[in-house]
């Protein structure tokens, strides 16, 4: 009798050991990185590096679990069956992976039911007839060719409005290949700005010129006037959208600003409580030096 009473006490330990981690779970935040295929020289556009990165920070935040996807659109049909928010960290433009019709219709079955979806550098741009009103409404804005512009520049971010994303993150300055002159939401309806600066009148483009990128009259009329390059959305049916155009550059992750905005606002559109400070997380240089795509040196 005695045996049988602790085998079943056992079992009953076991079961509820299983239990509680089932829970544990199923109580858990899902985030999908989705990387891009390689892209440009060693350094730059290091998406699947980033991402992999990104994760080994995130891992350390309880009741979070994080799958990355390399190399491109993931090839499982169910890999974002669990999610509460998606990270695209990939090449944009015409050739943006999400911009297919079947994974824009993915895309907006999963917004639709709340699913929160960030969108870092080049994945911020999407063609405006396919791509650019649905980034509107699941991201809040999104780079359009030919009104938006693309520079590399020293952005001095001066000062953090008050939001969860910019938890523990101290004014600071990076150079990188920030992006702005954005199509957001019209009045910036449901957008609230998370990095603004004002970047140099030389890379306004040449007066007179437009070309997909480099500038045009619009953006130069707006000469010396800050600009948003990194924003939240709260949508109005429920679920939220993130864009950072900063990113090209790999060893900016190295940035303890730079990197908190970024795992803060993952957690923002998963629905999450961003820790009082952000998200404490560390990157070093052997950190970054992991998972790089193997290009040819230049």
């Amino acid at each position: 009798m005695k045996a049988l009473l602790a085998f079943l006490s056992l079992v009953l330990v076991v079961a509820t050991g299983c239990s509680t981690a089932n829970s544990s779970r199923a109580s858990s935040k899902h985030i999908v990185l989705v990387a891009g295929k390689p892209s440009h020289a060693v350094g730059e556009h290091e998406f699947n590096a980033g991402c992999l990165l990104l994760k080994k920070c995130l891992d350390r935040v309880a009741g979070v679990e994080v799958v990355v996807y390399t190399n491109g659109w993931p090839t499982d049909p169910h890999a974002f069956d669990q999610a509460d928010a998606i990270m695209l960290y990939m090449d944009g433009g015409a050739g943006h992976p999400a911009v297919l019709p079947e994974r824009l219709q993915l895309l907006e079955r999963l917004t639709a039911k709340g699913v929160g979806l960030a969108c870092v550098h080049y994945a911020v741009e999407v063609p405006s007839d396919h791509g650019g009103p649905e980034f509107l409404r699941w991201l809040g804005g999104y780079f359009e060719t030919y009104w938006s512009v693309n520079p590399t520049w020293e952005a001095d971010f001066q000062s953090m409005p008050r939001h969860p994303i910019t938890r523990g993150v101290a004014p600071f300055k990076i150079r990188d290949e920030w992006y702005y002159h954005m199509r957001f939401t019209s009045g910036l309806s449901g957008v609230t700005p998370i990095l603004t600066a004002t970047p140099p009148d030389s890379t306004r483009g040449t007066p007179g010129r437009s070309d997909s990128h480099g500038g045009n009259a619009e953006v130069q009329s707006h000469r010396g006037e800050p600009e948003h390059v990194a924003w939240a959305m709260q949508r109005p049916e429920g679920g939220r959208g993130f864009g950072f155009t900063g990113g090209h550059f790999h060893k900016n992750w190295a940035d303890d600003n730079f990197r908190k905005i970024v795992l803060n606002g993952l957690l923002w559109v998963a629905g999450m409580e961003v820790p009082a400070d952000g998200v404490a997380a560390t990157a070093n240089g052997a950190d970054l030096q992991m998972n790089l795509d193997p290009k040819a040196k230049n």
